[in-house]
């Protein structure tokens, strides 16, 4: 079981910041259980282009206002607090922050933490090194009885 907070996270590697929004990653590719959760606040007045070539993305978001375009077709949606959206497609896209617009983000595959959006807003697919499986520890030999 895990258990963290966001206090924990703030002000670590775990927290990312970039010009437009800053990202404090919850799980891990690295905790292995096949995706990653971040806490992420796109900052007032700033709009973000973004292409997930590589990941599926969920978006909830839970304070602020904005304005989601898909870039692809011209589509706009308000973005508040109890809208949900899915870049089940890839799809290029750009976040327009009216306030600072805090959602929680799940990424599959999961995001290991040293992501960086590149020109296009892309992620690289990073992965974490495979470990070997541990073997199992040896029992203590059996005392026998004088």
């Amino acid at each position: 079981m895990i258990v963290r907070s966001l206090n924990e996270i703030v002000g670590t590697e775990r927290d990312v910041q970039a010009e437009t929004w800053c990202s404090r990653r919850l799980v891990l590719a690295k905790e292995r259980v096949g995706f990653s959760l971040h806490d992420t606040v796109l900052y007032a007045g700033t709009e973000t282009r973004m292409w997930y070539a590589n990941h599926i993305e969920a978006v909830y978001c839970i304070e602020g206002e904005g304005e989601l375009i898909n870039d692809e077709t011209g589509e706009k949606h308000r973005i508040e607090p109890g809208v949900m959206y899915l870049l089940d497609g890839h799809e290029h896209h750009t976040l327009r922050a009216h306030t600072d617009v805090r959602t929680v983000c799940v990424f599959n595959p999961p995001c290991t933490g040293r992501e960086v959006h590149d020109e296009n807003g892309v992620y690289p697919l990073l992965t974490e090194p495979t470990e070997p499986a541990e073997l199992p520890a040896e029992l203590p030999a059996e005392k026998e009885d004088a």
